[in-house]
C-alpha cells in the first residue's frame, strides 16, 4: 500500500454506532426489544453506513459528526449525519430504572426559570412532540447564555444548526414507536418520561 493511499485512509474519519448502556430488552415495555432491534440495530446502522460511504473525497471526510451537522448543506450527507447525531443522543438518554424522576442541579433550576415548573415543561415539550406534523424530532436545547428552548426539527435536523446545544430529544418518526404503540404517538410520548436518565441530560447542560 503506497504512502498516498495510507494518508487518505488516515484522513477519513469513520463514524461508529454508539454502544447502548443497557440490554436491548431493558427498556420494555416502553420501548420493546423488537423496536430496539429495528430502530437501533437497523435504522441507525443504515444511517452510520450511509454517512461513512458518502463522506470520502468530500470536505467532510475528516470532520466530526457535530461539525458535519452544523456545516453541511441540505442533502444526503447532512440528512445521514443529522440522524446519526440525533439517534446517538436519543438512545444514550434512557435508563431502565432512572435514579430520579426529574432533573436537579443547574438544569432543574433552568427549567423552573424558563418554563415555570418541571410539570409545565413536560406539558409544553410533550405538546411539541405530539403536534409535530410528519416525521422529525422535539428537542430541549440551551443557547449560549444557558436559556432553554423547545424546538421542533423536521426529518433529521438538529438544534445545533441554529447554534443551540441539544439536551433531550424525542424521536417522533413512526419507526421509533409504531411496533409498540401503532398510531398512538401521544401515549408513547407520555411513557418516555419514565425512562429518561436525567443524570445524562444534566451533564449535557
Amino acid at each position: 500500500m503506497n504512502t498516498i493511499l495510507i494518508s487518505l485512509i488516515m484522513m477519513t474519519m469513520t463514524h461508529e454506532m454508539p454502544k447502548l448502556p443497557y440490554a436491548n430488552n431493558a427498556l420494555e415495555p416502553v420501548i420493546s426489544q423488537q423496536t430496539i432491534d429495528f430502530h437501533y440495530g437497523k435504522h441507525l446502522q443504515t444511517y452510520v453506513n450511509n454517512l461513512n460511504s458518502l463522506i470520502p473525497g468530500t470536505e467532510f471526510e475528516s470532520k466530526s459528526l457535530e461539525e458535519i451537522v452544523v456545516s453541511a448543506p441540505d442533502g444526503a450527507i447532512f440528512n445521514n449525519a443529522g440522524q446519526v447525531l440525533n439517534h446517538t443522543l436519543y438512545f444514550l438518554q434512557f435508563a431502565p430504572k432512572p435514579s430520579k424522576n426529574e432533573p436537579g442541579g443547574k438544569l432543574g433550576e433552568a427549567i423552573k426559570r424558563d418554563f415555570g415548573s418541571f410539570e409545565n415543561f413536560k406539558k409544553e415539550f410533550s405538546a411539541a412532540a405530539v403536534g409535530l406534523f410528519g416525521s422529525g424530532w422535539a428537542w430541549l436545547s440551551a443557547d449560549k447564555n444557558g436559556k432553554l428552548h423547545i424546538t421542533k426539527e423536521g426529518n433529521g435536523s438538529n438544534p445545533m444548526r441554529a447554534g443551540l446545544k441539544p439536551l433531550l430529544g424525542f424521536d417522533v418518526w413512526e419507526h421509533s414507536y409504531y411496533l409498540d404503540y401503532q398510531n398512538r404517538r401521544a401515549d408513547h410520548i407520555k411513557d418516555l418520561w419514565s425512562i429518561i436518565d436525567w443524570e445524562v441530560v444534566e451533564k449535557r447542560f
